[in-house]
């Protein structure tokens, strides 16, 4: 089992969250991801550019896998620039960077001033760009005149030796049938009501192509502080991001998506959806709870806005080694 530290820049300015960077590979932490947003879930957040972020991680880093949680092809992004940066990665920090990709929202699309399509042409539009990502990362030219994109002889000009693996967020079977068919990996929330169906959909697609199921990565997120109203406190932000409707529907002003969440969310919900706690054992119960679902993978997104330095230091001298102490 691999253990993820999720860095969120919804949260955090940039400078704040490198320093976690250091922090969290020093704790035991086997790889660095972050979220890859235009805007946060609730105004007043932050919105560091996630790319030009991991750059300087890989470089104040040591060994640490390094990756989005997760990118999105579309207007923001063409498949071609996103395949270019993983490329550039991976040259500058051999064997480390990893692709997280995913369909989007329409917090961080919609502002571009594009029309937010339906949840099943999100998934077509991923998939459609998948097959640009993986063709020029095998270092084919590509000429593509597809629904969602275009490219006229498009290759990479610098290629490295190695191709970083691309694990692909899935909520449902749509989407991760393309994860099986593109991937290397599945990305999903450590649900439980949701999860076990998505691998098993994951799984059954991977049969269905002929290929060996790869990484399972479930993301779940924690907020530790002194006291359990502290922890509370520091990630009741997220309330902002977690009703489903603003990952497939046309939701993208900040104000109005922490109001409807805020209404809708209630305090024990969001303890249920997050791990909220000051207590180490609470924290350790609830991943060894998330790591049966099947994850090969724990992304865990720290999101303790009360003490997020003193949750890295938590992590490092209770959770993680008693995680590493017993196999799930």
């Amino acid at each position: 089992m691999r253990y993820f530290y999720g860095a969120a820049h919804e949260q955090f300015e940039p400078a704040d969250l490198l320093r976690q960077a250091v922090e969290a590979e020093q704790a035991g932490f086997a790889g660095i991801g972050c979220s890859d947003h235009l805007q946060p879930w609730w105004m007043g957040g932050e919105s560091g550019h996630a790319w030009v972020w991991l750059g300087a991680v890989g470089q104040a880093t040591e060994s640490a896998a390094i990756g989005t949680a997760v990118t999105p092809p579309g207007p923001r992004y063409h498949p071609v620039l996103i395949a270019q940066a993983w490329a550039t990665l991976e040259a500058l920090f051999p064997g480390r960077p990893f692709l997280g990709i995913g369909s989007g929202e329409s917090l961080n699309e919609s502002p571009l001033g594009h029309d937010w399509p339906s949840p099943g042409e999100q998934v077509e539009r991923m998939d459609e760009a998948l097959g640009i990502i993986n063709a020029l990362l095998d270092g084919e030219r590509v000429d593509h005149d597809g629904k969602h994109f275009r490219t006229k002889g498009a290759m990479l000009h610098t290629r490295p030796e190695r191709r970083p693996p691309i694990y692909v967020s899935a909520f449902g079977a749509k989407a991760a049938a393309v994860a099986a068919r593109h991937g290397d990996g599945l990305w999903t929330l450590a649900d439980p009501e949701m999860a076990p169906d998505v691998i098993d959909a994951y799984r059954s697609a991977c049969d269905d192509t002929g290929r060996e199921p790869g990484e399972i990565v479930l993301q779940i997120q924690f907020s530790w502080a002194e006291d359990d109203d502290a922890a509370l406190e520091g990630a009741r932000v997220w309330k902002g991001a977690q009703p489903d409707e603003f990952f497939t529907a046309d939701w993208h002003d900040p104000a109005e998506m922490y109001e409807h969440g805020e209404s809708k969310v209630s305090d024990e919900e969001l303890r249920e959806a997050l791990i909220v706690s000051s207590d180490p054992e609470h924290h350790i119960e609830r991943i060894r709870e998330a790591e049966k679902l099947g994850a090969t993978t724990m992304a865990l997104m720290n999101v303790s806005g009360s003490d997020p330095h003193g949750a890295i230091r938590c992590y490092a001298e209770r959770v993680l080694p008693a995680l590493s102490a017993v196999s799930a």
